[in-house]
């Protein structure tokens, strides 16, 4: 991601403070879009673009609180970095529980300001690296057969290949073509890395165990 394709979305109901933002942000080589109120961001298309958001908690309408709620819904892991001319200590940890990067308050420092930015940007950029990855993960196991997952799972699991094919009732060697398969199409060079790709698979599967997680992602 490269900072000429990126966006640093301001949303303040006060123009002097867009303005004033707008200039510092812009002066490192950010492109920047203001925003009024957290109905106009909506109205805009924010989805596919790399960056984060800088967001006054108090404005007119929607506030700032029930943006970051209201983007969560949606399914956006758009970093926020809020601002507040009224921050408190329980107001900063619900917003950071929340998933926010930084709260700062008004008037905001400038080094603050752009250190959290570069710091909501690094954490955008790893979210939409392991995003594709997992995608691609998805469509190397949506090429495998209904035999394939099974004997992937129990791989996964630890068994030998001749546990496998007593409990699946086939051969050892029907095991190794399998296996061979599963290894081949998910582009596996390991035992490891295929359990480490299943549990990538399953990192935002069914809680409790990571075994139980793999098991509900490769079934």
């Amino acid at each position: 991601m490269t900072e000429e394709r990126t966006i640093v979305y301001v949303v303040d109901d006060d123009p002097a403070t867009r303005d004033a933002l707008s200039s510092l942000i812009r002066s490192v080589g950010f492109q920047v879009a203001t925003f009024g109120s957290a109905d106009e961001f909506l109205e805009t298309d924010f989805r596919d673009t790399p960056g984060c958001l800088v967001l006054d908690i108090r404005l007119p309408g929607l506030s700032g609180i029930d943006l970051q709620r209201r983007l969560t819904e949606m399914g956006v892991d758009l970093p926020i970095i809020f601002i507040t001319g009224h921050g408190d200590i329980p107001l900063a940890v619900q917003v950071m529980k929340a998933g926010a990067v930084e709260l700062l308050t008004k008037p905001v420092r400038d080094e603050d300001l752009l250190d959290a930015i570069h710091q909501a940007l690094g954490r955008d950029r790893v979210s939409r690296r392991e995003r594709l990855e997992k995608i691609e993960l998805r469509q190397r196991f949506d090429s495998l057969t209904r035999r394939e997952r099974q004997v992937m799972h129990l791989i996964c699991d630890g068994r030998l290949n001749k546990q496998i094919a007593a409990e699946l009732g086939i051969s050892e060697v029907t095991v190794k073509l399998h296996r061979a398969n599963v290894m081949r199409k998910m582009k596996a060079g390991s035992v490891a890395g295929l359990v480490g790709m299943a549990t990538k698979l399953a990192s935002k599967g069914s809680q409790g165990g990571t075994r139980a997680r793999r098991r509900s992602a490769i079934r």
